[in-house]
């Protein structure tokens, strides 16, 4: 069965992550240079190649009312680019409070802000990735 990649958007990086061919684990992948838009659409559209990736599942940032955040708009345009380039289905989730999950959890595990700064993004990515599996796994459509 192909993956699924879950893609959390930063104006400097991109966390990514990966689901099992089963569809019911996210894992961390890692995180893509966010500097230039164009080749990080590259970039993501080899690791898609490589992984075997049927579908992109895309962070989106919305505020805590529900409302469309600040950033919607680059992230919107972000999809789109990707949608062009890979030629794979985006869907947007809800993004909302996982970075600050994950930082909390690196806090709690005594992760140094050093490293908390090189894993966080592709974390957050993860938890975004897994939270969208496993409402696709409970049977709930969206």
């Amino acid at each position: 069965m192909p993956r699924i990649l879950g893609l959390d958007y930063g104006t400097k990086r991109i966390g990514l992550a990966l689901s099992d061919e089963l569809g019911i684990i996210a894992m961390p992948l890692g995180v893509v240079d966010a500097g230039n838009p164009e080749k990080a659409v590259l970039a993501i559209k080899e690791t898609c190649r490589e992984k075997e990736v049927s579908k992109i599942v895309l962070g989106f940032p919305l505020n805590m009312d529900g409302t469309i955040g600040f950033a919607a708009n680059d992230v919107t345009k972000f999809a789109d680019a990707l949608r062009t380039v890979t030629g794979l289905a985006v869907e947007t989730w809800d993004e909302r409070l996982t970075t600050a999950i994950v930082e909390r959890m690196l806090i709690q595990a005594d992760t140094r802000r050093d490293k908390r700064k090189n894993i966080r993004d592709q974390l957050a990515a993860q938890v975004i990735l897994q939270s969208y599996l496993d409402r696709a796994n409970c049977g709930t459509s969206f």
